[in-house]
């Protein structure tokens, strides 16, 4: 039979190899970065960030040590692979969050709660070292950016709804919201979280 036929017209099988190989190749390469990536900050988070060895990080990964530096060169390039991993994850998490429901208010209350237990959870698990270290990241300014838009939009459709105050500019109140959602990396619970998003909204209230 030929390869470029077969019964019933189906794609050949041998037409779909190249594709599913490629497909599983990149699984896998995934598969060990990701292992990479969670061993290292598990590592940083129990030791310390001076005192993690590339040596460790491959162990605690489950892979050899040339394996590794075919994939990162150092203990710094696989932390900033790290963060850029969360801030495209929480990118994508305030997305979802903010496109759930039609109430411009819900919706801005929704994004500045799923903002604020981001914070507090990364202030928890990071430590001050490796925060500095992590938010010379230009990534950071961009994904701020990001966030600032996407917050002004969401306010600048709850002003023409006539939901938030319209004597303020909406560049303004989104980075006042993002201001006063920065205390949160320093509250003690998640419903102070929600205290602190209350108070936030109440100042983008008519008359407040």
């Amino acid at each position: 039979m030929s390869t470029s036929k077969c019964r019933n017209n189906a794609v050949p099988y041998t037409w779909l190899m190249p594709r599913l190989w490629t497909e599983t190749i990149e699984t896998h390469r995934r598969e060990v970065r990701d292992a990479i990536l969670d061993a290292t900050v598990a590592l940083v988070a129990k030791q310390g960030l001076r005192s993690v060895t590339m040596s460790q990080i491959a162990e605690m990964a489950g892979i050899g040590r040339a394996t590794l530096y075919k994939y990162y060169p150092d203990v710094e390039r696989i932390l900033s692979a790290w963060h850029d991993r969360q801030i495209t994850g929480h990118l994508e998490h305030l997305s979802t969050v903010r496109d759930q429901g039609r109430d411009p208010t819900r919706r801005l209350e929704a994004v500045l709660v799923a903002y604020a237990t981001i914070s507090l959870d990364s202030h928890a698990h990071l430590d001050t070292e490796l925060m500095a270290l992590l938010h010379r990241d230009e990534r950071v300014t961009r994904a701020r950016h990001q966030l600032h838009t996407m917050l002004r939009d969401l306010l600048n459709e709850g002003v023409k709804a006539g939901h938030f105050r319209d004597d303020v500019p909406p560049g303004e109140l989104a980075s006042y919201c993002m201001h006063a959602i920065a205390a949160a990396r320093n509250l003690p619970s998640r419903a102070a979280v929600r205290r602190l998003v209350k108070v936030t909204l109440d100042g983008l209230q008519q008359g407040a």
